[in-house]
């Protein structure tokens, strides 16, 4: 039997499946055998050496990585003023830190109200961090309701606090509850209901999802910082990585 490397059968695996083995027409890409001779050379090498498929999988998703980590880096760039200097967003942290992190997070978002303390513990333990905070309801009609509640809150000097008593906030986020956490933080509920009908407020969160879906954001939580983007939440070491990387990048 012909013996073949396993970096030569993953090869000619990718190429069989693909259905470019036969297309080729070369002796050297068929060894001077038939199609099926080489798919039954390469099933059982595979079903002996099982963890070659692991290995191909993972070098694929590896390439798929590498390739969404350009894409984002050229897309971030593109949108950096929208992403950094947008008026309409809330900054928080160190509003003159060295290093920027944007959020896009739904106030019904299991995963986000988890984030929530790891954010927190970042903003906390690292004085140079600014925070842009992007209001993204995917999950329905009371996400949209606490995003127009917390940018509305904005007008009365109470974002942070709101923002974070929401994120705290088990089970329905109706108006009902809207209402007692924004009278929890201090909110004259009547001026919070009259902001929230603004135009304006529903302009903010227009925006702010054309740039997620220019992003290739289709969820929550996503993290940005410097030159990545993390889609979905981020455990605290990786956080403190991607913010030391930055750092270092100047990002």
């Amino acid at each position: 039997m012909l013996r073949l490397t396993a970096g030569c059968l993953l090869a000619l695996l990718w190429l069989y499946l693909a259905g470019a083995v036969p297309a080729m027409g070369a002796d050297e890409a068929k060894g001077q055998r038939s199609e099926a001779e080489i798919g039954k050379i390469i099933r059982e090498y595979l079903l002996n050496n099982p963890e070659v498929i692991f290995e191909a999988v993972e070098r694929h998703r590896e390439k798929q990585r590498q390739l969404q980590a350009r894409r984002d880096q050229a897309l971030l760039q593109q949108h950096r003023q929208a992403l950094l200097a947008d008026p309409d967003s809330f900054v928080g942290g160190n509003p003159d830190g060295d290093v920027t992190l944007v959020e896009f997070f739904d106030y019904r978002c299991g995963y986000c109200k988890r984030f929530a303390p790891t954010l927190a513990k970042i903003t906390k333990d690292d004085p140079k961090i600014r925070v842009v905070y992007k209001e993204f309801p995917v999950l329905g009609p009371d996400s949209i309701k606490g995003a127009q509640a917390a940018l509305a809150a904005r007008n009365q000097g109470r974002y942070l606090e709101f923002h974070e008593a929401l994120m705290r906030v088990g089970g329905a986020l109706n108006e009902e509850t809207l209402m007692k956490v924004a009278r929890s933080v201090g909110l004259d509920t009547e001026r919070l209901r009259k902001d929230m009908a603004n135009p304006k407020i529903q302009d903010i969160i227009g925006k702010t999802r054309r740039l997620a879906q220019a992003l290739s954001i289709n969820g929550t939580p996503a993290v940005i910082v410097g030159n990545r983007i993390a889609r979905g939440a981020v455990p605290l070491a990786e956080l403190t990585r991607m913010i030391a990387r930055a750092r270092a990048e100047g990002s």
